[in-house]
């Protein structure tokens, strides 16, 4: 019998998904990995996330950006994260898929973006969720964390382009690949329906699965 104990939301940038995940830990009293991954990785990169210093002739600074990206789980993509310069690329996608694996295999968890999906996808106990948006209400959940409204539309642009590239880069699929997910919810519908939704169909599932 295979009950579904860790949770993956990927979502558009903007969407409220880390908002949608922290909801969904807090109702099953599962732990929330989204900034604790951030520092899981800085941990075992023996980097200093506020202050290290730069080595621009060993840094990717493709993956430099789409590192800064997919480490974070919120609105801060300025939000400095010093220290990963002295990665190479493949050295921080190894980092980022043990610190994923490792926190799938605590179980009873909610883990938000750095293509976990991806990354656990052959994990049977995983239910897979990928949250979207229309653009206007992207732009205003960015403009209400302190952007500004031009700003909120550079970063709903420029995001998600970064995710996409970074996925087809080191996973050659699109981004989002809607046969990864178990889910594709439009968040618009409002943060606490999408919680419901998502329960109830896990529910539903492990029902099915206990009576086989």
């Amino acid at each position: 019998m295979i009950v579904i104990s860790i949770i993956t939301v990927e979502r558009e940038y903007g969407s409220g998904g880390a908002g949608i995940a922290q909801k969904l830990s807090e109702r099953l009293g599962w732990k929330l990995w989204d900034r604790e991954l951030t520092c899981a990785i800085a941990r075992l990169a023996k980097v200093d996330t506020a202050v290290v210093e730069r080595r621009e002739e060993r840094c990717d600074r493709l993956f430099y950006r789409l590192g800064k990206v997919f480490l974070r789980g919120s609105f801060e993509r300025a939000m400095p994260l010093s220290g990963l310069e002295h990665l190479d690329a493949d050295s921080m996608v190894d980092l980022i898929q043990r610190v994923t694996e490792e926190a799938a295999a605590t179980g009873k968890c909610v883990i938000v973006g750095r293509g976990s999906p991806y990354f656990l996808r052959h994990h049977q106990d995983a239910f897979h969720v990928f949250i979207y948006a229309p653009q206007a209400d992207k732009v205003r959940r960015v403009q209400a964390a302190g952007k500004s409204e031009a700003e909120a539309f550079e970063l709903v642009e420029t995001v998600d382009r970064e995710r996409a590239a970074f996925i087809k880069r080191y996973f050659g699929k699109e981004w989002p690949n809607r046969y990864l997910y178990h889910m594709m919810i439009n968040s618009k519908v409002g943060e606490d329906l999408v919680v419901e939704m998502i329960l109830g169909e896990i529910a539903a599932l492990d029902r099915r699965s206990a009576a086989k």
